[in-house]
C-alpha cells in the first residue's frame, strides 16, 4: 500500500509540474519544496548544521538566506526535472547553455574515457540530460530508488535523452568497459560514503567519508577527471552547464598515497564551488555522518544516540 501511494505521488507531481508552463511550474516547485522542507525539521536541522561546519563566519542570518534560497532551488529542479521529457537539441538553449565545453572536447579526445566529477550543484539532474542533447549520451551511477515504481518513473525522465543508469552495486566490470571504449561516465561525489568504499579527507576542514571508486577508476584507466557542474544565472535568467578543465595526477608507487590525493582534490573542487554557489548545494545531506575509527558523531542527534546506547537506555 505504502510503495503504491508513493508512486501515485511521484506520478501526479511529475505529471502536474510536466504539463504546466515553465514559470507556473518552477513556482509550483518552489511552493511544494517549501511545504515538505517544513514539515521534516531534521532536514532543516541537518541544515543549518551543515552551514554552521562551513561557513561558521557568516551571521546567522545570512545562512537562513542561503537555506532559503536552497530550498527554492530545489523546488525549481523539480520542475524541470518534471519537464525533461520535453526538451530537445531545439528548445534546450533557452533553459541551460554549456559553457568550457571545449574542455570537456580536449578530455574526451584523448581516448581513454572521461569521469564527469559532478555532486548534487544546481540543476544536476538537468545537466547531464542537457548533455547528451548538445553532444551524446552519456552513463551515470545511481543508487535505485527503494521503491521499484518510483525508480522505474525517475529513470523513464532521466533517461529521456539517451543517457543510461548504471546501478552502484553493479558497476566494476560494465565502467571498465565503458572508459576503455572511450565512453563517459557521471559520478556523484559529494554524499557521506560507508567505510568500506571510502577514505576520509577533508571537505571544509573536516574529514569527510568520501567515495574512492573516481581516484581507482582514474589510476587504473587513465580516464581524464573533468568536473562538470551546473548553476542559475540569474542575469539570462538560464542555467549554465560548466565544464572545466580535466584535472592533471601523476601516478606514483604508493597507490593508496595517489587515492588520498585524488580524492582530497576532487573534494576541493566541489567545496570550491559550493564556497561560489553556497545556495545551490544539497545541504540537507548529512555530508559528516560517517566518522574515522574512534571518533565521535558529529551531529547532536547522533551523538545524542550514541549517549544513550552508552548508558544502556
Amino acid at each position: 500500500m505504502r510503495e503504491r501511494l508513493e508512486y501515485a505521488s511521484a506520478w501526479v507531481l511529475l505529471k502536474l509540474l510536466g504539463c504546466l508552463p515553465r514559470t507556473f511550474a518552477r513556482g509550483m516547485g518552489s511552493f511544494v519544496a517549501n511545504c515538505l522542507f517544513s514539515i521534516r525539521p531534521p532536514l532543516h536541522r541537518a541544515a543549518e548544521f551543515n552551514l554552521r561546519i562551513a561557513f561558521p563566519e557568516l551571521p546567522e542570518s545570512a545562512r537562513r538566506d542561503i537555506l532559503k534560497r536552497m530550498v527554492r532551488n530545489l523546488g525549481w529542479m523539480a520542475a524541470e526535472f518534471a519537464r525533461l521529457p520535453r526538451y530537445t537539441r531545439q528548445n534546450i538553449e533557452n533553459t541551460i547553455i554549456l559553457e568550457g565545453f571545449e574542455n570537456f572536447a580536449a578530455a574526451e579526445a584523448r581516448g581513454k574515457g572521461v569521469l564527469f566529477l559532478t555532486g548534487h550543484m544546481g540543476a544536476w539532474e538537468l545537466g547531464p540530460f542537457a548533455h547528451a542533447l548538445y553532444s551524446r549520451p552519456i552513463y551515470f551511477l545511481v543508487r535505485p530508488v527503494d521503491n521499484p515504481r518510483v525508480d522505474a518513473l525517475v529513470n523513464r525522465c532521466r533517461c529521456a535523452s539517451g543517457n543510461q543508469p548504471i546501478k552502484k552495486n553493479e558497476s566494476a566490470r560494465t565502467i571498465l568497459r565503458i572508459l576503455h571504449e572511450g565512453g563517459v561516465i557521471g559520478v556523484l561525489a559529494d554524499q557521506n560514503t560507508v567505510p568500506a568504499e571510502s577514505v576520509f579527507v577533508d571537505f571544509f576542514g573536516i574529514p569527510a567519508a568520501t567515495t574512492s571508486g573516481i581516484a581507482r577508476l582514474a589510476r587504473r584507466t587513465g580516464a581524464a577527471v573533468v568536473p562538470a557542474y551546473s548553476y542559475w544565472d540569474p542575469q539570462i535568467r538560464k542555467y549554465r552547464l560548466r565544464y572545466e578543465p580535466a584535472l592533471e595526477f601523476t601516478a606514483g608507487a604508493d597507490e593508496q598515497g595517489d587515492i588520498l590525493a585524488y580524492s582530497a582534490r576532487f573534494n576541493q573542487v566541489i567545496e570550491d564551488y559550493v564556497r561560489r554557489f553556497p545556495d545551490q548545494w544539497l545541504w540537507v545531506h548529512r555530508r559528516w555522518k560517517t566518522r574515522p575509527p574512534n571518533e565521535s558523531a558529529i551531529y547532536p542527534d547522533e551523538q545524542r544516540g550514541y549517549a544513550k546506547q552508552a548508558r544502556g537506555d
